[in-house]
């Protein structure tokens, strides 16, 4: 088992009132599984996915993550997990526009203190193998969408995460690039990797091999690929 929540709750309070963004969430995610968190707007799936990646903290409940307890760590703990153990891939692509494909890839080792000699190996090995080699001495604003979304799979690979978390990762992207960002990512799964995606879009929910629906804070229901196919 890589991750299990019990029984998570998250509420925001604001003047006296309490919103509550999840309630009595558990789960638990195997190493080597891809699954899609889906439902509407508003229903908790990205505060789920901030709990997550350690970008948020429940307001009860636990939280395990490679045998580790982690829902009650301090922020820079948290931090160091983070950068250690988990990659993020964003609706927004988040690259630094002053910086080339390479160097965009190569920050987080460079926060990590990894060797230059190896940095190098692993941005090579990571933009080939999201077929961005080519690009490395590219702006962000020289690429298409599809094109920065590699670039930020490949940033979010560079570290060897435990746990891809994609959050949205087509929502800025035509439907041609967003089918070829899925298809790298079904890849990538093939390959080993753990990935949790949210997503609105049912289309691309079917890529994964489970599917947890979220419904007002709540799990709904949870389907497998071969049970969607039944």
């Amino acid at each position: 088992m890589l991750l299990a929540l019990k029984d998570v709750t998250k509420s925001y309070y604001t003047d006296e009132m309490e919103t509550r963004a999840l309630s009595n969430i558990s789960l638990t995610i195997e190493r080597g599984e891809y699954v899609s968190i889906e439902g509407p707007s508003g229903c908790g799936k990205s505060t789920l996915l901030s709990i997550l990646g350690l970008l948020d903290t429940p307001t009860s409940g636990a939280y395990l993550l490679n045998g580790t307890s982690v829902e009650g760590l301090q922020a820079a703990q948290r931090a160091a997990i983070r950068n250690r153990e988990i990659g993020f891939i964003f609706q927004s692509f988040n690259l630094i526009g002053d910086l080339t494909v390479y160097q965009n890839v190569e920050l987080p080792l460079i926060y990590r203190g990894v060797s230059k000699r190896e940095r190098h190996r692993r941005v090579e090995e990571v933009l080939e193998r999201v077929s961005m080699a080519q690009r490395a001495r590219h702006y962000p604003a020289q690429l298409s969408g599809g094109q920065q979304q590699r670039v930020a799979v490949a940033r979010a690979l560079c570290g060897n995460p435990s746990l891809l978390l994609a959050d949205e990762p087509t929502g800025n992207l035509d439907t041609l690039n967003g089918n070829s960002v899925m298809e790298l990512l079904s890849q990538l799964h093939e390959g080993g990797a753990t990935i949790i995606m949210v997503t609105h879009d049912r289309r691309f929910a079917g890529f994964a091999k489970r599917t947890i629906g979220l419904l007002d804070g709540r799990l709904d229901q949870e389907t497998s690929t071969v049970e969607a196919l039944l």
